[in-house]
């Protein structure tokens, strides 16, 4: 950032075009570099923010986020601008920096120093240290902004062990499916699955159907009868070898999903079936899934979150 600003300053006393083409050039790299920034914005959304939330803090999700798109669009302009250096107008500098490229770098500034003394100092003083190990794991699927940490920090066994007492009280007694990912009561988990909209069937490792969804618009029949009973007899006796042959591809690790589509009358039907794995690796059952995208190849164009168009509901 403080690079950004004395680039910004190098431009404008540039004495030469061939000086001022390769300061821009250095320019476009700081401002590609601080693009990075939106792995840090994601991590405060997805992770710090609701964490505060859970004590009752929404100013900074309710507030900053607003600032981190305007940030973004900020970012996204000075990245097109700087898009064709060999065209960049020159004589359009100045109007571009006072537009684009200052308001860029101040909104940074003021972010940062909001973060430094508002944001940071608050969730220092709210969130345990569990809460800040896990913040701190998951940040790793979104990753980090201009460089990856090389220290691994971990708190105390026993507030680790906190969460844990934590969520089953927040819990308020309900049995609840501990997951990596977070918690489900039972008709939470039953509702979810029968909710997506496509079909999916399990078979264990023993080759045993074991469950299915119950979606309101069903592709193919199915009922409890097949609970129990070996996937092989739920084909038709031509398929059954093909069914059998991607199984042993399964088991053996060779394969780890099988895709087909079919025609059903006028509906395109997609199915694709997945390999199970533990963290070992090793082959837990078979997940297949079916769905109808008859209506959805028809999509063409967008259609935002801000044009939501309320649908007539059936029950």
């Amino acid at each position: 950032l403080q690079g950004l600003t004395r680039l910004l300053e190098e431009l404008d006393a540039a004495k030469s075009t061939d000086e001022f083409r390769i300061l821009l050039s250095t320019l476009q790299k700081h401002i590609h570099a601080l693009a990075d920034v939106e792995k840090h914005y994601r991590r405060k959304e997805n992770l710090l923010f609701p964490a505060l939330e859970s004590y009752g803090v929404t100013g900074p999700s309710t507030v900053m986020w607003g600032k981190h798109d305007e940030i973004r669009e900020l970012l996204k302009a000075s990245i097109a601008a700087l898009s064709d250096l060999e065209r960049f107008p020159q004589d359009e500098f100045d109007d571009l920096k006072e537009v684009v490229f200052k308001p860029t770098a101040k909104a940074i500034e003021e972010m940062i120093f909001k973060e430094e003394n508002i944001l940071l100092p608050m969730a220092l003083d709210k969130l345990t240290d569990a809460e800040w190990h896990s913040i701190n794991q998951q940040s790793i699927e979104i990753g980090f902004c201009l460089f990856d940490p090389t220290d691994e920090w971990r708190p105390s066994d026993a507030s680790l062990a906190a969460t844990g007492s934590a969520t089953e009280q927040h819990a308020h007694g309900a049995e609840r499916i501990q997951l990596p990912s977070g918690s489900l009561t039972v008709e939470e988990l039953n509702q979810i699955l029968n909710t997506i909209p496509f079909d999916l069937t399990f078979v264990d490792k023993d080759d045993t159907v074991r469950y299915f969804t119950q979606g309101r618009e069903r592709i193919f029949d199915r009922n409890r009868a097949i609970l129990g009973r070996k996937v092989q007899m739920c084909h038709p006796p031509k398929s059954v070898h093909i069914v059998e042959q991607i199984l042993r591809d399964f088991k053996a690790g060779t394969q780890s999903r099988a895709p087909f589509w079919i025609q059903l009358q006028d509906r395109f039907i997609h199915i694709e079936y997945f390999a199970l794995r533990d963290r070992e690796g090793q082959y837990l059952g078979t997940l297949e899934v079916s769905q109808d995208l008859t209506e959805k190849r028809k999509l063409v164009g967008e259609q935002r979150l801000l044009s939501y168009v309320k649908e007539e509901f059936e029950v």
